[in-house]
């Protein structure tokens, strides 16, 4: 093992593997951090003597197979361990939608409620690896100061237990995993077999489960419905032992369960036709499993024919990591029907989608495809949720409901005779995320179709893929609504009509954020007089548009009360010192004098207007000014007056429209010159149209854009 090259660590440190001399000092040191900051699962890495790769030594309360694809890491691979090394910092994830957001690789393959902190474990000179802990997904989503302490000790002192062993040439051994030991008690006792016996006398089926999933005890009932001697299933794993249990589906469920802390269930179909209902009861040591039959998925699916020969798996696993990959970059609820469509539907098999979710105790359509006559879909638009309907079934169940042909559907519910869609076969699938229903997701079929079970299971783990990447998008759309009514509010509705003043202005937000920014702009009548004002605030988030709309306020009343431009932009300035704000903001102020054909100019840290004459020719124009508002409260900002005569066009802008990655501003700015003097002949609405149309920048839109046109004319 060395130290990070060229990284966060310097040295180099002798290979160490294990326990030394017989003291198992990773194992020791681990289990002592899981104890102090109550964790349930976690590991130590190691740096690998020859390559800047993390190998796990040992892992404790969880089977290892769990983080399989993560057994070594490369220093620079998107995971906690690999970041909180070459950062040399504690990194907490406080749950699933965050790890989903961060971490997406690690939210594919385990996409349950737990929450994870890593920290390197390191001296003041060399890194010796790391560890990650992890919490059940219903902890608190902030770590403590007194949990963050206990960590980082614990790490410090075991890299000094590491440099120690280092320095005396010690060898460290390989370690065993630490997993929960069989918990004692009454065995052999009266008490024990009387506790046998009142289990074996029990109507419904209990399975007890290690933490590696092995049966270790199994009452009669259970053994009677999975329809295996107990001998057979005592220490296999049910979805090995039992083959309609088979699926990676229900092996999911005893990872999410263990890893989770919290229970799960799933349905299972035992061939030739009965349901049945296995519920989850997690714990450290292991997982105790009841058994019953499922009554009610039985009575939905009582027309359900047997399952015929077929393909034994419809999609792959690697479709389903690839589907779930695609799904994580789904931000809008408009992204997940399309993605449904263009990726889940064809792998399916499915020609049709409609995704419903609930609101307000009613069924609302949030998008559709395949289907020719949108009529058809808008009935389930509006309809209350107690009304009988496959979808409602659903959606209020949690049962998805499998129709084989249009006369199974009609005999289940008959209103559908009424409204038929042309369709013969439907999943309706029920899209559940942190434990509560957000929709359900409708996949049509042109043909009858026999459901397998397999492909009833996959199905099923699709729609709760579905179901994570919709309850995000549900709550991305709720927040972008919110901000573009800030951001309508905030800016002006329409421009002011001034005397001998034209004038036009657009806006675009950048597109990465929630599409709002603190670009601003304005025009104020003031008598025969007239001022204008563009701004940008840094950022493009709630904060900077709600400084950009107090900032304008400002500008305005100064302007009313009839101060002139240097004084408006020092009042500004203090204003925004005043609100305590750690933000900064550019501005460009003008007092218009069309009668006069001339304009009064102050600057803090804007770029600068471009002026095109009526012959054409246009000048990029040197205005004196200050610094940014918001920094110095006894900034000067001086003025500059420029000649306005009719037919003049001013151009104001922010840096969205001239700064490009790569492309020098200068650049940038002759281009847009060049462009004015082409065509700001033009009405001014079409040429502000122009200006953005040709502006790389804008087309990237890495930052927001604001634009405002002013031509002077006569009649002032």
């Amino acid at each position: 093992m060395v130290a990070v090259p060229d990284g966060p660590g310097a040295g180099r440190t002798p290979e160490v593997a294990g326990t030394t001399a017989g003291r198992p000092l990773l194992s020791l040191a681990l289990a002592s951090m899981l104890e102090d900051v109550r964790a349930h699962s976690g590991a130590v890495y190691l740096l690998r003597h020859s390559e800047p790769v993390l190998e796990m030594a040992v892992m404790a309360g969880m089977p290892r197979a769990f983080a399989a694809p993560w057994e070594r890491v490369g220093l620079h691979a998107p995971i906690p361990v690999a970041d909180a090394v070459r950062e040399r910092r504690l990194v907490w994830v406080s749950g699933e939608e965050e790890m989903a957001r961060r971490y997406p690789r690690i939210s594919v393959v385990l996409p349950y409620p737990f929450a994870l902190a890593a920290l390197p474990v390191a001296t003041a000179d060399t890194v010796f690896g790391a560890v990650f802990v992890t919490w059940p997904g219903a902890r608190s989503p902030e770590l403590s100061d007194p949990e963050r302490e206990r960590l980082t000790v614990g790490c410090e002192r075991l890299a000094l237990r590491l440099a120690r062993a280092a320095e005396e040439n010690l060898t460290l051994l390989p370690e065993a995993d630490l997993l929960a030991a069989p918990v004692s008690g009454v065995a052999g006792t009266l008490g024990a077999v009387e506790a046998a016996r009142m289990v074996a006398r029990l109507p419904y089926g209990l399975v007890s489960l290690d933490l590696h999933g092995r049966v270790g005890f199994v009452n009669a009932a259970a053994a009677e419905l999975l329809g295996r001697p107990a001998a057979e299933l005592l220490g296999t794993q049910p979805w090995v032992s039992v083959p309609w249990l088979n699926d990676p589906v229900y092996e999911d469920r005893y990872r999410a369960a263990l890893i989770s802390q919290q229970v799960a269930s799933f349905v299972a179909l035992r061939p030739p036709g009965e349901w049945l209902s296995f519920r989850l009861y997690p714990s450290r040591t292991g997982l105790s499993v009841r058994i019953t039959r499922a009554r009610a998925v039985a009575e939905i699916t009582r027309e359900t024919p047997q399952p015929g020969p077929g393909p034994s798996r419809l999609v792959t696993i690697s479709q389903v990591l690839s589907l779930a990959g695609a799904l994580t970059e789904a931000v809008g609820v408009h992204d997940v029907v399309q993605l449904v469509a263009d990726e889940v539907a064809p792998a399916v098999g499915s020609q049709a989608l409609v995704i419903l979710g609930s609101q307000g105790g009613r069924l609302h359509v949030l998008g559709h495809r395949g289907y020719a006559d949108p009529h058809v879909v808008e009935r389930f638009h509006g309809l209350p949720l107690t009304e009988r309907t496959p979808g409602t079934h659903v959606l209020n169940s949690g049962v998805p409901g499998f129709f084989e042909t249009q006369e199974q559907l009609e005999r289940l519910y008959p209103s559908r005779q009424r409204t038929p869609d042309g369709y013969a076969a439907w999943a309706f699938l029920p899209l559940i995320a942190s434990g509560r229903p957000v929709g359900t997701c409708v996949l049509a079929y042109a043909e009858p179709r026999a459901f397998a079970a397999d492909e009833r299971a996959v199905l099923t783990s699709l729609g709760g893929l579905i179901a994570q990447a919709l309850e995000r998008a549900l709550l991305y759309d709720a927040k972008h609504r919110l901000a573009q009514g800030l951001q309508e509010s905030l800016l002006p509705h329409s421009l002011a009509r001034l005397p001998g003043i034209e004038a036009a202005a657009r806006y675009l937000p950048a597109t990465q954020g929630m599409e709002i920014g603190g670009d601003f702009y304005d025009l104020v009548p003031t008598g025969p007089l007239a001022a204008a004002v563009i701004g940008d605030v840094q950022g493009h988030n709630v904060t900077a548009a709600a400084l950009m709309g107090q900032i304008r306020t400002g500008v305005r009343a100064y302007t009313t009360v009839g101060q002139p431009p240097e004084e408006v932009m020092s009042s500004t300035n203090r204003l925004l010192i005043d609100l305590g704000s750690e933000l900064f903001a550019s501005c460009l102020y003008l007092r218009l004098d069309p009668a006069r054909g001339r304009a009064v100019m102050a600057r803090a840290g804007h770029p600068p207007p471009l002026l095109r004459r009526p012959d054409g020719r246009v000048r990029v124009l040197d205005l004196a000014g200050g610094p940014l508002l918001g920094i110095d409260a006894s900034a000067t900002y001086p003025t500059t007056e420029v000649s306005l005569t009719p037919g003049s066009v001013l151009a104001l802008y922010t840096d969205g429209l001239v700064e490009s990655p790569g492309v020098d501003i200068e650049d940038s700015l002759v281009d847009l010159g060049a462009l004015l003097g082409e065509v700001g002949g033009r009405p001014l609405e079409e040429l502000a149209d122009e200006l953005l149309r040709h502006s790389a920048a804008a087309q990237e839109r890495m930052d927001d854009v604001a634009v405002l046109l002013l031509r002077a004319h006569d009649g002032g």
